[in-house]
């Protein structure tokens, strides 16, 4: 049974005779000092460039879509230049992911 990292998405989801069960994301907590920025034509359909921008690493390209997720439902193609999302802090998203 493969074991996915600590930053995957995957990471918390059930695997069912070798196979990935329904994605279980994990909680990114809402907080006052996320930040508020609205997507530019550098990240447009490229979370994780914004995630290896503001995390150092493009294992977090996920988090967007679950600390937003009235806003993205997919997590590549709604990411469209101009459309306002949340941001959160490093801090909080190393404590909801245990780091």
């Amino acid at each position: 049974m493969a074991r996915y990292s600590s930053l995957s998405p995957y990471f918390t989801t059930d695997q069912v005779f070798g196979h990935l069960d329904v994605l279980n994301f994990r909680d990114i907590p809402v907080l006052s000092n996320d930040i508020l920025f609205t997507v530019t034509k550098t990240y447009e359909h490229r979370p994780d460039l914004l995630s290896y921008d503001l995390y150092q690493t493009v294992e977090l390209w996920w988090v967007f879509a679950v600390r937003n997720p009235s806003i993205i439902q997919d997590p590549v193609f709604d990411m469209k230049a101009g459309v306002q999302i949340f941001l959160p802090q490093l801090n909080a998203i190393k404590s909801s992911l245990g780091l």
